[in-house]
């Protein structure tokens, strides 16, 4: 099986956590675009969905599955997403999609985060993938040095622009060893929207995708 078989087949399998009646978050990016078509196959049975892009959201609505504004709920019961990495502790590396910021507000909303992945996104250390960080126009210069001194290697996202108005650097040569800490460092910086570190508040269960099928790991309370 390629990867695009295995990301269905996470996909396909997070159906098996939707209750009806229920508001369902939707993430972003290709293995969340697979689990929108299995989505599409339930679509009566729930209530609607709240969206973290405007490309999911678009591809929602092709679907035929409504799409509610999230400023409407103060919580979600469940939200779905995938990850460019994720560790053994069910914490994440998001943004390839830019969508992290909206991602990671969703997150916070919700009682229960499903990670949908396939077996490459499993990693023992995260930073292999470049760190994300969506931030306001004129502090690049600051935010980038400032990523120099922890060694990392900052680059501008060229022709991006998120859904919110802003910017992309992403960072490489990155080990990324206390991912809470560094949530937290890399957020308290001026200028910085958010980093698509997803540490603090990581996924409840992830479903990953792989040849003998779903491997599922869920986080020790």
């Amino acid at each position: 099986m390629n990867l695009n078989q295995l990301k269905k087949q996470a996909a396909w399998a997070a159906l098996d956590y939707i209750y009806p009646g229920s508001i369902v978050g939707v993430g972003t990016g290709t293995t969340i675009f697979y689990f929108i078509k299995a989505l599409s196959t339930i679509k009566n049975l729930i209530c609607g969905t709240v969206s973290s892009s405007n490309s999911s959201t678009a591809l929602l609505k092709e679907q035929g599955i409504q799409v509610f504004n999230l400023k409407h709920f103060s919580s979600i019961a469940l939200y779905i997403d995938s990850a460019d990495e994720i560790n053994h502790h069910l914490q994440m590396i998001k943004g390839g999609g830019a969508a992290l910021t909206r991602e990671k507000i969703i997150a916070a909303m919700a009682q229960n985060f499903i990670c949908i992945v396939d077996k490459s996104k499993k990693v023992d250390v995260l930073g292999n993938f470049p760190l994300p960080i969506e931030i306001i126009p004129m502090a690049i210069s600051y935010v980038s040095k400032e990523m120099i001194k922890i060694g990392g290697k900052p680059k501008y996202r060229k022709n991006v622009i998120t859904d919110n108005g802003n910017i992309i650097i992403d960072v490489y040569n990155l080990c990324i060893k206390d991912p809470i800490l560094m949530e937290k460092k890399i957020n308290a910086l001026p200028g910085v929207v958010t980093v698509g570190l997803f540490a603090s508040r990581g996924a409840d269960t992830v479903l990953i995708g792989t040849k003998t099928g779903i491997k599922t790991i869920k986080k020790i309370k």
